[in-house]
């Protein structure tokens, strides 16, 4: 690590951006299937939490894959109740948060103000190639054809995900997504698999309604991005404001193309194979 690197790491401990720390050896899907497998009965534990509280479902989730549990986070709109909860049943749970390299300032002060104050186990997940150097290369990408939105979208997101979810050994994985937010989430299940680990969405049968509940009730903040309409926002390129004539809350997002950006699709084997090369 360069002196620059361990001084950062230094001054923001709770933060482990894995391309500072050096090249590492990621698992390929066979090896993390191997390594990681799924040997619960997720079937059985849907209808066993269909009514149980967010808290005990992620207790349920720490009880059954202890250190192999992690949580993904985006630092959006209402990640506060996510992060708040997870962290205060299961202190010290890793979170994987996907830094695109694209995201308004005010995310990362938002991430960094959150990190200190619920002493987060921080995982910064990036794209191998910089955004530099891809627009060099190709262009702006999200500006493109729907094909080349999703490329962004697996470079800069779906494969720094699974890259370091390989890293960290996970074989489940909690999300704050809700069944309200988008027609693809409503079809998902509370607790289910997801590129062939578990997923369990504690969340999933909230309303913004509840989350503005738990918010107030822990005093915890929305993005800043909030008070200026935002329903939903990721990268500074591909959001706006909510508007009157949205039904979900991500239609604000990549100019009406799409709902979703591939970290809540499940990818087939070959998909997934196909990742432990992926690059530009």
């Amino acid at each position: 690590m360069t002196s620059q690197a361990l001084a950062e790491t230094q001054t923001h401990p709770q933060i482990v951006p894995h391309l500072l720390q050096g090249p590492r050896a990621v698992p390929t899907l066979a090896e993390a299937r191997a390594r990681y497998p799924v040997e619960v009965d997720l079937e059985a534990a849907q209808r066993e939490l269909e009514d149980a509280t967010p808290e005990a479902t992620v207790a349920w989730a720490a009880d059954t894959f202890g250190s192999d549990l992690a949580l993904s986070t985006s630092f959006g709109i209402q990640s506060a109740v996510m992060l708040h909860l997870a962290s205060s049943v299961v202190p010290g749970i890793p979170v994987v948060w996907v830094d695109t390299g694209y995201l308004p300032e005010e995310t990362y002060r938002f991430a960094d103000e959150l990190a200190r104050r619920l002493d987060l186990n921080l995982h910064v997940a990036e794209a191998r190639i910089s955004p530099a150097r891809m627009e060099a290369l190709h262009g702006k990408l999200w500006e493109g054809t729907r094909d080349d939105l999703d490329t962004y979208h697996r470079l800069r997101k779906v494969e720094p995900l699974e890259r370091t979810l390989r890293e960290l050994g996970a074989r489940a994985l909690l999300s704050g997504v809700r069944a309200d937010q988008t027609d693809h989430r409503a079809t998902l299940a509370r607790v289910g698999t997801h590129n062939q680990r578990a997923k369990i969405l504690p969340l999933l049968g909230w309303t913004s309604r509840d989350v503005h509940g738990y918010l107030k009730a822990h005093d915890l903040p929305y993005h800043p991005y909030f008070e200026q309409g935002y329903a939903s926002v990721g990268d500074w390129h591909s959001s706006r404001p909510a508007g009157a004539d949205d039904e979900h809350e991500r239609d604000g997002r990549f100019g009406g193309r799409a709902q979703e950006c591939g970290l809540h699709l499940e990818l087939s084997p070959e998909a997934l194979e196909s990742l432990d090369d992926s690059g530009l």
